[in-house]
C-alpha cells in the first residue's frame, strides 16, 4: 500500500483505489435477498477493523443482523471512492432502479462513459450490482442504508517507545 498521500487523489477517479477487506466479487453468487441491509464504508486502521470484525462476529452469532463492512486503512482511497459524482450516482440508483446505465446516464445529466466507468468502479467493490433484463444491465444497491464512517482520533502514547 502507497504512502503517498497523493497516490489516489479523489479528484482522479481513474487511480487504482485499494481494499483492504477481500477481493471484489466475493459476494456474486449470494442472493441479493439474503444481503444486510446496511453497507458501512470505513477508514479504520487494520487493529479497529480486526476488532469491529469480532464484534460483528459476536452480533452475528447471537442471530443479529450484521452489516456488509469495506474497509480502507487509508482515508484518501475510501474519498477516491466515493466521490460527490458517484454519491449522487448512488443516491438516484437507490431512489428508483434505472432500466439502464444509459437511462441513468440520462438521468444524471451526464456522459454515459464517465457514468459507466463510474458503476463498474462501484461493482467491483461490491456496492452496485447488476440484473440482466435483455442486452441491458440494470445496476441496483442491495443495502437500504450505506454509512460511510471516518474516525479521526488524537493519537495516544504507546508503551512502544525505545528505552534511551
Amino acid at each position: 500500500m502507497s504512502n503517498d498521500p497523493n497516490a489516489n487523489a479523489p479528484d482522479n477517479p481513474d487511480e487504482e483505489i485499494v481494499i483492504d477487506d477481500a477481493e471484489a466479487g466475493f459476494l456474486e453468487d449470494r442472493d441479493t435477498a439474503d444481503y444486510p441491509s446496511t453497507l458501512r464504508v470505513t477508514a479504520n486502521s487494520e487493529e479497529a477493523h480486526r476488532d469491529d470484525a469480532l464484534d460483528r462476529l459476536d452480533q452475528w452469532e447471537s442471530g443479529e443482523e450484521v452489516p456488509h463492512v469495506i474497509n480502507f486503512e487509508n482515508p484518501s482511497d475510501l474519498r477516491a471512492l466515493l466521490t460527490d459524482r458517484r454519491i449522487q450516482l448512488l443516491k438516484s440508483v437507490m431512489a428508483e432502479q434505472p432500466a439502464s446505465i444509459r437511462q441513468l446516464a440520462e438521468r444524471l445529466d451526464r456522459d454515459v462513459k464517465t457514468v459507466h466507468d463510474d458503476v463498474h468502479v462501484l461493482a467491483d467493490y461490491d456496492i452496485i450490482h447488476f440484473e440482466q433484463a435483455g442486452r441491458a444491465k440494470q445496476p441496483f444497491v442491495p443495502y437500504d442504508t450505506i454509512e460511510v464512517n471516518l474516525e479521526i482520533t488524537t493519537p495516544r502514547g504507546t508503551d512502544d517507545t525505545a528505552p534511551a
